[in-house]
């Protein structure tokens, strides 16, 4: 499975690059913000319902079947390819052209840089010596990886676009909404899981309610960019966003799904104002012949944003719990009346429900009560979570206002 799911990386991990070049280079400049609303329905929408499918699929099918999702769409929009695009012939010659210390040096990278952050928080991070090694790899080999791109004639990636005012700028913001996009769909399932008992497929109907909205928002988000500055449905959509956050902040033992539509709501339209503007701003003015560069970058940084994101989060999580437990921990004291007072009304109904020994009712009391406290201190944990989210999506709103108007950029790319 591994194996397969390297070789599904991969070849897919080109898909979205390549279809976003295609929008800026292909598409004429009028149709090119319709052409990144459908693309967004890629990047905010299809993460957000691909739980809900595969929810359904896992409690009503088996969970192999999610491996099967792929394939009438994937044969869908190879036969619409097929039919749509020019055909050209393949030049073969240009792969010994390539630049491949850039490659390799970046795919050696990313991949330890990668393991890292999904291995990290369950190895205890720098404590476990497989991690401290990947590591040094990972920065060794991401060190070289600069400097190969910045001094090689025909670079992989022209790191230089990054000096560019709005691309650079765009590049944070779409880090930081990497972060915030990956991260809520990586907590909401953990909590629903661990404090509401969910299963995959009520999981899956919480979230929907972040996508469905996205699906009748974003084809509308190129009108809004003709009547109104795009920079500023950008700094609404990531205000919307951090607000769907700080919705979350005051949570209960009650909070499940009906208290989540909202916020769902409010993130499903902050996400779809932000995406299509923030990319038709970062990538106005690039050229044709970096057009390449710059989708794989923007693209790559949201992902990279993600994996950064989830393993934050997870630490985060853990050391929030371990935090809050402690504070409750030592509040709850036998010498205290209320904790005597619960330990012995927990006790009676033990006794009276079943449990004819007096010390294992005890016990069972003193059990109740500290999986009480191991509950409310997760709650209080994943509140902090969602506030640390609102707060990057915060700063991916200030990073938006140093954003230049998209018209103010020369077609050669002005800084």
């Amino acid at each position: 499975m591994i194996v397969l799911r390297a070789i599904q990386g991969f070849s897919g991990g080109v898909l979205i690059p390549m279809a976003f070049t295609i929008i800026i280079t292909l598409l004429p400049k009028p149709k090119q913000p319709m052409g990144l609303a459908l693309f967004a329905l890629s990047a905010t929408f299809a993460p957000a319902i691909g739980p809900t499918i595969g929810g359904y699929l896992t409690e009503s099918w088996g969970w192999q079947y999610i491996f099967y999702v792929n394939l009438v769409p994937g044969i869908l929009m190879v036969a619409m390819l097929w039919m749509s695009l020019d055909r050209a012939p393949m030049n073969l010659s240009l792969l010994a052209k390539g630049d491949w210390p850039g490659i390799i040096t970046m795919a050696i990278g990313l991949a330890a840089l990668q393991t890292v952050l999904e291995e990290g928080n369950k190895d205890d991070w720098f404590s476990s010596p497989f991690i401290v090694r990947l590591s040094i790899i990972a920065a060794v080999s991401l060190t070289l990886f600069l400097i190969i791109e910045l001094r090689a004639a025909h670079p992989l990636l022209n790191l230089r676009l990054l000096v560019r005012r709005n691309f650079g700028f765009g590049m944070l913001a779409n880090f930081l909404l990497g972060i915030a996009l990956y991260g809520s769909v990586f907590i909401l399932p953990i909590y629903l899981t661990r404090i509401q008992g969910y299963n995959s497929e009520q999981i899956g109907l919480v979230l929907a309610w972040t996508g469905i909205p996205q699906l009748i928002l974003i084809p509308l988000v190129p009108r809004l960019m003709k009547r109104f500055d795009a920079r500023l449905l950008i700094l609404v959509g990531f205000a919307l966003f951090a607000a769907s956050n700080f919705m979350n902040v005051y949570m209960t033992g009650n909070y499940a799904s009906d208290q989540l539509f909202w916020p769902n709501i409010v993130r499903a339209v902050g996400q779809a104002l932000a995406f299509t503007p923030l990319t038709a701003i970062a990538t106005a003015g690039i050229e044709q012949e970096n057009a390449g560069s710059a989708s794989a970058l923007f693209n790559m940084m949201r992902n990279l944003g993600g994996a950064v994101g989830i393993a934050a989060l997870q630490t985060f999580l853990t050391k929030r719990e371990q935090f809050h437990s402690n504070i409750l921990t030592n509040s709850v004291s036998m010498f205290e009346d209320a904790t005597r007072d619960r330990v012995a009304r927990l006790t009676n109904y033990f006794l009276n429900h079943g449990v004819s020994d007096q010390a294992l009712a005890t016990h069972k009391a003193i059990v109740a009560i500290a999986g009480g406290l191991r509950k409310q201190a997760n709650i209080m944990a994943f509140s902090d979570t969602f506030y640390l989210l609102g707060v990057a999506l915060v700063v991916a709103l200030l990073a938006s206002l140093f954003l230049k108007k998209a018209g103010h950029l020369s077609s050669a790319g002005a800084h």
